[in-house]
């Protein structure tokens, strides 16, 4: 990305940063934002019909909706609960004949792998994730090893405060684990900018800065939900963010670069590294012995002895391929002019070396005023007053705890929302990455809260908070409603009856491979190539490029992997019409299923039976089953039938 083309991001975060301050004055005072408030369990609000409520969160929404007016809506049945909970909880259909006891279904898709691949994508889209990022990155490791890393540490319910750590800091911890260093992907896969280095140093300076504030932007929309870019040139307009609390954070991220990291013990990665270098240096006399003028005559044999001495190390050495992850290094980086009469830049990383940056006036780095001292955030004082100091290294372990220890109140509000959301549509807070007086106030501010503080309370555990969510009477509401009802609660902001919601590009896709018995369900490794017809992988597994995202995804409402997403945005284009139409990938999966029916009867009724419970879990009705037979004996295709039941509304749409 070019430095215009980054200025034109930064241009549309200032225009959302002027508007009108809310809890706090103009100027910054006045009291802190609602979302900043210490965390407690709120007292449970008086309810007239007591038999609805299975738990807490349930008398907080009753509560809202009898002030209304409104009543819940009735319990959705036993097969639409089972196909919300699990697309909800795995991101696919349940088994044909999964039914019963509602609570033994959700603990075993709690406890499968294909939990972690359905929430470790929502993550994902936070952390803007990509398997191919910029040709010019610093770091050349696999990006899935970090989408691997997260997947896992949802299966583990890893508490979600570590979580955070792991993925800032995982590398300066006490004893950490050599494999969490796949965890600092987060910063490692940010999206770098091209930097023209025969520029003068006052053009790259800026491009540099744009990076930190990229990086700032991801932590703190990803972790707080506050929009730290703001404060780059002038203190946030409406949330309590200082220009000095910028640049105290910023300098972090300019004691850091990125860099590959091994995920094998020290005992196990010197071997290797000894080995690599020794095969590097080898490659280096075969390339230069190529080029060598006139040939020698013995260049065969010579190159052959190399190439056989560079297999005899691979080979002699373990874990030689042992991917290392993209991580990052303590390093501070400096913008200076090249050496002597050189016109240009030079980027110097100071390995083991800190930094703090001076504050840049209207966020310009060519304008510097005086240093900032690296330390947290000034709205999360800790009991002395004063916020974290970060000066530990980067700072980056001091900025990691003091997420989730100072701005506990904060962060947990955030990620319960998040959970909320991917779960009703909708979230508390319809801004999930905006907690500050520039989004949207609380829809139920007293069960956030409530929630936020059990969730805490109980370790930050998100499976806790998927079993409290799924068991409340409020997320089994039915979404088939009357008109009217509707009517009274446009949105569904008062939750007064279950959310309608399509399926996600993923869901869709490995909801068609489901039914036709293709779906690969092997966990993690490589990317795959979604191009292919024939790939039956799930589509989390889909290679994901930074700069030009695969077409199946970008016309389904794919988020854009060069920055955080907070939410899918729900599109109905002519694209995506031509694609269920006439796209490979869905013409394939029609063939197949209309081949997989055909195999257990040659009863046109009893294929359309079979395809039903594949595809919706239930039986047809005796039109449905009748207009499918005329289809048929019409002269209509079991393909092109199959291929109508696959892009139905049933289908793409979950009650």
């Amino acid at each position: 990305m070019t430095a215009f083309a980054s200025r034109g991001i930064q241009i549309g975060l200032f225009a959302a940063c002027l508007v009108p301050a809310l809890a706090a004055g103009e100027d910054g005072s006045g009291p802190l934002p609602w979302s900043f408030q210490p965390l407690r369990e709120q007292p449970l609000p008086e309810v007239s019909d007591e038999s609805w409520p299975r738990n807490r969160i349930d008398r907080f929404i009753l509560a809202s909706m009898e002030k209304a007016g409104l009543s819940p809506a009735p319990e959705a049945d036993p097969r639409t609960l089972s196909r919300r909970l699990s697309f909800g909880l795995v991101g696919l259909p349940p088994e044909e004949s999964a039914s019963g006891n509602f609570e033994a279904q959700m603990e075993a898709l709690l406890a499968s792998p294909h939990y972690g691949e359905r929430w470790g994508r929502h993550w994902l889209d936070l952390a803007r994730y990509a398997d191919v990022t910029e040709s010019w990155s610093d770091t050349k490791s696999p990006s899935w090893l970090y989408r691997d890393w997260v997947v896992e540490a949802f299966n583990r319910d890893l508490p979600y405060d570590r979580f955070v750590v792991h993925q800032l800091a995982n590398d300066l911890l006490a004893d950490p684990r050599p494999e969490d260093n796949a965890a600092l992907g987060f910063l490692g896969l940010s999206p770098s900018y091209w930097k023209e280095l025969q520029l003068p140093p006052e053009i790259i300076g800026v491009t540099v800065a744009e990076e930190w504030e990229e990086r700032m932007d991801a932590v703190g929309r990803t972790f707080l939900g506050l929009t730290l870019g703001c404060a780059r040139c002038h203190d946030h307009m409406t949330d309590p963010v200082s220009a000095e609390d910028y640049y105290a954070l910023a300098g972090v991220f300019a004691s850091v670069q990125v860099a590959d990291r091994p995920v094998l013990p020290d005992e196990l990665w010197a071997p290797v590294k000894d080995a690599r270098d020794r095969v590097k240096k080898l490659e280096g006399e075969r390339d230069a012995l190529k080029k060598t003028k006139p040939a020698p005559e013995d260049l065969k044999e010579r190159l052959a002895a190399f190439e056989s001495e560079i297999a005899s190390i691979r080979a002699a050495t373990p874990h030689y391929d042992t991917a290392t992850a993209p991580a990052v290094l303590e390093a501070a980086l400096f913008v200076k002019p090249k050496d002597g009469d050189e016109h240009g830049t030079k980027l110097e990383y100071v390995a083991g070396m800190s930094r703090d940056l001076p504050l840049h006036r209207r966020g310009d780095p060519n304008a510097p005023g005086d240093l900032v001292p690296r330390r947290f955030l000034s709205a999360f004082p800790r009991a002395d007053g004063s916020p974290r100091p970060l000066d530990r290294g980067s700072g980056r372990l001091e900025l990691a705890r003091a997420l989730v220890e100072e701005a506990a109140p904060l962060s947990a509000r955030v990620i319960v929302n998040r959970v909320w959301l991917q779960h009703f549509g909708r979230g508390l807070v319809a801004t999930p990455s905006e907690f500050g007086p520039a989004g949207e106030a609380p829809s139920h501010p007293e069960l956030l809260d409530d929630l936020a503080a059990r969730f805490v309370a109980a370790g930050w555990s998100i499976k806790w908070l998927h079993r409290e969510i799924l068991s409340s009477a409020t997320w089994r509401q039915s979404s088939l409603v009357p008109t009217e009802a509707m009517a009274r609660d446009p949105g569904g902001r008062l939750y007064s009856y279950g959310p309608r919601r399509r399926l996600d590009v993923e869901a869709w896709r490995d909801a068609m491979l489901v039914a036709t018995g293709e779906l690969d369900l092997s966990i993690g490794g490589e990317p795959v190539d979604l191009d292919d017809p024939e790939t039956t992988r799930r589509t989390l597994y889909g290679q994901v490029k930074r700069r030009q995202v695969n077409e199946i995804l970008r016309i389904n409402d794919f988020p854009d992997p060069i920055a955080h997403s907070s939410t899918r945005t729900e599109t109905a284009t002519p694209l995506q019409q031509l694609f269920s139409l006439n796209g490979p990938f869905v013409i394939a999966r029609a063939e197949h299923l209309a081949a997989t029916v055909a195999e257990a009867t040659a009863d046109d009724g009893d294929r359309i039976a079979a395809a039903y419970a594949r595809l919706f879990q239930r039986e047809p009705s005796e039109r449905e089953r009748r207009l499918g037979l005329d289809f048929l004996s019409g002269g209509g295709s079991w393909p092109r039938y199959a291929q109508v039941l696959l892009t139905s509304n049933e289908f793409l749409y979950l009650d």
